[in-house]
């Protein structure tokens, strides 16, 4: 506990243009007698450094360029390798892990030790890596790096310890798992083909042992050679040399057949009787052409054959489609019989995997479903129904169904609200999946008891938003809202306004929520602002349209000055902004006397529309096109139910409209806002002709805006490389930006206050904050009588106060004098298309609004804290006093800021360029915590991060994924009881009886001694060059990461004692067995040598 005093001494009253001449400002400002002030700040900070750890909680969405894909049958679970070198590993709904290799080399293929907890994953730098999944947070056991050979295919024998790994030379190595040490056995290329071959076979692309013995190796080279390989006699059996080029290899599980894939688009289907030739070739998509020839195919890049007891085999494969079939789709095929279903994909396919019952490659494997993991999906197909359908997919995979442009993180939230949600996007769930239950359901996950309410809002390029439940780190999709149908669809136009469409005219830029009144406000790209609200109930509505002419006529131009960044604080003089014309709702206008036709992009709907339950448009703004030039983009939000106020500005200035009237009570440019207080001497230019140049969401220019306020010509548009290409941050305050650089309104924020320093009571306030630093505080008087609210205009007072900062004001919050946030006031939510009583009409029910309920909360007065690119500043009100100041940068800049509550207190959270994550304690501004976790490397992540309470974060660490975070250290100590176990410990499934005759013609796949052939007794040691081991960090560190302590320290020892104890009690029945053996052998032994006793020498 650190207490803080603050004495105000020297307060005299004076006049209204007095200001604050320094940054640590505690005392010389004017304050008249009449003010409350209070004597004496007393605020008792209980955060503590302690309070905060940073770390990753969860990862949710589809992995981004995937390229791996592996299952194990027993445990039931998933993984998918991505090009970035991470792995998902996926279990029932909530369980979900993500790990990542350090290298962030791509992952080429996974292997899971099936039913033992473990995952072995080879990467593009040619290392292997072995993660312990017996653990909430996987972490490397072992790696072992190739430092000769490139690895190209890996393949673990159910039940083994040594892995195959094959490589582009045409080699194949083999690797203990447990030691993760190599083998001195090792089959060259030159050995395995016949030595009068002249020609390299190729990388190996496949390896499996045969079904029906263990001790023979499959070999399948690229060129088209095929080898089994007699590992006991350390020769080939057979070779195959086929024409076309192998991409893969399927077994029968009985091992009298394989089958093989081709890049012609063909499968064979070999018999191990007879090698010479093929048993058959067939091209399942290749017609006969008139001259007898076939159709040229493309490969088939995959095919699984698997057994079933009841009916004939499944073959299954990807690909092999003919060529002169332009525009078609991917496909996957099965064939079943007779029975040819080919699936159409809406991505292209990286890999799939047919799932069995059984684990053993020798039994009948019984497939009942499909994994098809494609470039932007995952799906999996139900073989066990002839239409194959697939399965409705738990996980949130559709999050990129559209590019991601915005995101909103609420915690916290009223409980009934997601609900409310739930029960309206349920009714538009797809339909035509599978009745069954998701194939995938490995691991436990228990709702943890610090789960609360939390919701994630995500904006999309088509004009979409989708609300999600995030409670208890999982995430599940609630409600999809389509912005778009308030609009008539876009047609070709002709002309300039044809030009200037955006890509995607409907594109979310930012959205503003209150969840007590579920009022909910959209930004388009098109500087368009939808305004919706909830209702169970649908309805027949007319949406209203107004229009808003935000074009400022003057340049503002700064001429350089000594002190411009110093704070100032000033009374206004008499000047008062002029109100915008009240102007009524109406259809789109015709021409304004001087002014070209507006052209506006969209056009709204202006008939009366059948709208579903849910959220229902009430009003949409539309900013003018002026002279044929599209409107800048809007840079600034904020609504408030209470007042029925809604707020946006942009780089031209500021405009107010009264939603509950459906008027513009404002609209003025920054300039005229200050009035007598500016700041700065302007001088007024002519208007620029030229359009003012836009930039992508995800690109970041060195302009007056805060990045996640970018203005955007199209978020598909930019490149991946543009996205990239940010190594840099700002050399210069935003306030020293080029001299003809218009003052954008940066943030808006709406709240009780008290508008002057004389004032006495708060009123209600809107607080202004500019791209120059600037904070401006509008008071603004609402009638408070509902029927004189429906009736009578807002008006709005001269600006009372103007706060100076260092760079972009990013936002502004608001404490009592015991530090405790302010809430905004907001309206109680009530559905107006409900029935109404007539003996009880609906009233709105305003919370924390009244000036009595106001001035009990604030007491004597309140504090602002305001943060910009480059520091925070507190505030006393009403007397406009700074009492704390902290530079937050100097090198960079913040691009996200926001104050937060965790463990039961508040504090400014900032996100900065450099990739650093602060936390400052309030009011003192105290460094909690500064990490350096996350290098800006692309636009998208300043973009889409946010903060909310509980101390977590949320950014879009890919265009697929949304990656959530903790600072708090409270959550990390509970982290490892939210996560999922993705090991549970199952009996593995016995061997199937096969029965005398085919037990002893079949040959016996269990007498082969792998050990006896690989170890290190009987082959050697490998060569220490081939490759190097490399211990993993899975011990200690990964697991203090995950766990946060001593409890990830606890709970490794409690595994490594029990496999201890698992490998003692297998110890102790290896040692029974030979004790049992040698009593046997003993007891033949005496009764040989009674029986021999008495017997001469040569009666033996």
């Amino acid at each position: 506990m650190r207490k803080f005093r603050k004495v105000l001494d020297g307060l005299t009253t004076s006049s209204p243009g007095a200001t604050l001449g320094s940054p640590s400002c505690s005392s010389g400002a004017g304050t008249p007698t009449a003010a409350p002030t209070p004597k004496e700040i007393d605020v008792q900070e209980t955060l503590v450094s302690e309070n905060f750890q940073l770390c990753k909680t969860v990862r949710h969405g589809f992995p981004y360029q995937p390229t791996a894909l592996a299952f194990d049958p027993v445990q039931k679970i998933l993984a998918v390798g991505s090009r970035s070198g991470g792995v998902r590993i996926l279990g029932r709904p909530g369980v979900d892990s993500f790990c990542q290799h350090e290298s962030g080399a791509a992952v080429l293929q996974l292997q899971f030790l099936i039913n033992e907890g473990a995952l072995v994953t080879a990467c593009a730098d040619d290392t292997l890596h072995l993660w312990n999944l017996r653990q909430r947070r996987p972490a490397i056991l072992h790696s072992l790096k190739f430092n000769r050979e490139r690895i190209t295919f890996c393949h673990l024998p159910f039940q083994s310890k040594w892995l195959y790994v094959g490589t582009e030379r045409g080699n194949t190595h083999i690797v203990n798992i447990e030691s993760f040490i190599l083998s001195g056995y090792v089959i060259m290329w030159n050995k395995a083909i016949e030595l009068s071959t002249k020609t390299h076979p190729g990388p190996v692309v496949h390896l499996s042992d045969s079904p029906k013995d263990e001790g023979k190796l499959l070999i399948g080279f690229e060129s088209g050679t095929i080898v089994q390989w007699d590992l006991r006699g350390k020769k080939a059996d057979f070779r195959i040399y086929y024409d076309e080029a192998i991409h893969s290899v399927g077994w029968h599980h009985e091992g009298k057949q394989f089958m093989c894939s081709h890049s012609d688009g063909s499968l064979t289907l070999w018999n191990l009787r007879n090698t010479t030739k093929p048993f058959q070739v067939t091209f399942p998509h290749g017609k006969v052409q008139k001259d007898g020839r076939k159709e040229s195919c493309k490969p088939i890049l995959k095919v699984e054959y698997k057994t079933t007891r009841t009916s004939e085999p499944f073959v299954i494969f990807s690909g092999g489609l003919s060529y002169d079939k332009a525009g078609r789709r991917p496909t996957l095929t099965i064939m079943h019989g007779k029975a040819i279903t080919v699936l159409e994909m809406d991505y292209p396919i990286v890999e799939f995997m047919a799932l069995c019952e059984t684990p053993y490659n020798n039994e009948v494997q019984e497939p009942y479903a499909v994994v098809v993991l494609l470039e932007k999906d995952l799906i999996v197909v139900d073989l066990t129904q002839s239409s194959f359908p697939v399965f409705e997919n738990p996980y949130p995979m559709d999050i990129h169904e559209s590019p991601v442009t915005c995101t909103a993180y609420f915690a916290d939230c009223p409980p009934d609200i997601i609900p409310a949600l739930y029960s309206i996007g349920a009714k538009h769930k797809k339909t035509g999946y599978s009745q069954k239950e998701w194939p995938i359901t490995g691991g436990t996950w228990t709702l943890g008891s610090h789960a609360y309410p939390e919701i994630i809002i995500t904006g999309h390029a088509d004009g979409t938003i989708k609300f999600w439940d995030a409670s208890a780190i999982t995430l599940q999709m609630l409600y999809k809202l389509k912005t778009s149908k308030v609009f008539e669809k876009p047609k070709p136009g002709e002309g300039r306004a044809a030009e200037l469409v955006e890509e995607d005219p409907f594109a979310v830029q930012m959205v503003s929520w209150c969840p007590q009144s579920r009022m909910f406000c959209v930004v388009g790209i098109s500087a368009h602002i939808i305004l919706y609200h909830f209702s169970k109930y649908e309805a027949n509505t007319q949406t209203v349209l107004l229009e808003v002419r935000l074009q400022c006529e003057s340049e503002d131009v700064i001429s350089p000055s000594e002190n411009e960044n110093d704070p100032c604080i000033s009374e206004s003089g008499s000047h008062s902004p002029q109100p915008y014309p009240r102007q009524p709702a109406s259809p789109v206008s015709g021409t304004t006397e001087g002014i070209k036709p507006s052209i506006p992009c969209l056009k709204v709907k202006d008939k009366t529309v059948r709208v579903p339950p849910g959220y229902q448009a009430e009003l949409v703004i539309q900013l003018q096109w002026i002279d044929g030039e599209p409107p800048q983009q809007i840079t600034s939000l904020d609504i408030n139910s209470a007042y029925g106020l809604l707020a946006f500005g942009n780089c031209n200035g500021l405009a107010v409209v009264d939603y509950l009237q459906k008027t513009v009570l404002l609209c003025m440019s920054t300039l005229d806002l200050y009035g007598a207080s500016d700041p700065y001497q302007r001088l007024t230019r002519s208007p620029r002709r030229h359009r003012q140049s836009t930039s992508g969401l995800t690109e970041l220019s060195d302009n007056q805006q805060s990045i996640d306020m970018e203005r955007s010509k199209s978020p598909t548009s930019a490149t991946e490389s543009r996205e990239n290409s940010f190594s840099r941050s700002r050399s210069s305050s935003v306030s020293s930006i080029d001299r003809d650089t218009k003052e954008a309104i940066t943030t808006l924020q709406f709240g009780e206050s008290y508008g002057r320093k004389s004032d006495a009571l708060t009123t209600p306030c809107l607080w202004v904050g500019t791209s120059l630093g600037v904070g401006l505080l509008i008071p603004m008087s609402i009638p408070t009588d509902q029927e004189e609210r429906m009736e009578e205009p807002v008006t709005f007072g001269p600006s009372g106060a103007v706060l100076m900062l260092k760079g972009s004001v990013l936002c502004f919050a608001f404490l009592d004098c015991m530090g405790t946030l302010i809430q905004s006031p907001y309206e109680a939510w009530r559905d107006i298309n409900a029935a109404e009583d007539p003996d009880r009409p609906r009233k709105r029910k305003l919370v924390h609004f009244s000036p009595e309920s106001s001035q009990e909360t604030y007491g004597d007065g309140h504090l602002a804290v305001v943060c910009s690119e480059r520091q925070a500043k507190v505030f006393l009100m009403p007397s406009q006093s700074c009492l704390f100041v902290h530079n937050i940068t100097e090198s960079s800049f913040v691009l996200r800021a926001d104050v937060v509550s965790v463990s039961n207190s508040v504090c400014l959270a900032c996100f900065c360029a450099n990739g650093h994550v602060m936390t400052l304690s309030l009011p003192s501004l105290r460094p909690l915590m500064d990490v350096s976790y996350l290098p800006l490397t692309d636009m998208r992540i300043a973009r889409t991060f946010c903060f909310t309470n509980g101390g977590q974060a949320l950014y879009l660490s890919s265009p697929t994924e949304i990656q959530r975070i903790t600072y708090s250290q409270e959550m990390c100590d509970n982290l490892q009881e939210m996560l999922g176990e993705l090991f549970i410990p199952i009996e593995t499934p016995e061997v199937q009886n096969r029965g005398f005759l085919k037990g002893f013609f079949g040959g016996n796949a269990h007498t082969f001694d792998r050990e006896e052939l690989f170890g290190e007794a009987a082959a050697g040691k490998a060569s220490r060059s081939l490759a190097q081991h490399i211990p993993g960090q899975g011990g200690m560190e990964g697991m203090k990461v995950a766990a946060g302590g001593a409890v990830g320290e606890l709970a490794r020892a409690r595994i490594a004692l029990d496999e201890r104890g698992q490998r003692l009690g297998e110890l102790e029945e290896r040692t029974a067995l030979m004790m049992t053996s040698a009593e046997v052998f003993s007891k033949h032994a005496h009764e040989l040598m009674l029986k021999c006793k008495d017997k001469k020498w040569y009666q033996l």
